[in-house]
């Protein structure tokens, strides 16, 4: 079977939507336009759904195996990421 992981080969913030493309076979641009048209709909429950999947989708690692994240260090990941990319 396989597993769903957070890309780390064709992300642009957290990997989900790159992983959801690789694991379904599609190009991650698909999930991505997807993604931001849900956002846009539902009024940004979009947005808290993708923080979710960051938090509890792991990410691969070299070998594309996953290294989970745990407890309050991959909270404070996430934020350092949105940090990163927003300022």
């Amino acid at each position: 079977m396989k597993r769903l992981y957070r890309s780390k080969k064709e992300r642009m913030l957290g990997g989900v939507c790159a992983g959801l493309g690789e694991h379904l076979d599609i190009d991650p641009t698909v999930i991505r336009l997807i993604r931001a048209a849900v956002s846009v709909l539902s009024l940004g429950t979009g947005i808290v759904v993708y923080i979710l999947a960051w938090i509890l989708i792991p990410e691969e690692d070299a070998a594309g195996l996953s290294t989970p994240v745990s407890g309050t260090r991959g909270i404070h990941l996430i934020f350092h990421h949105l940090a990163v990319h927003i300022l």
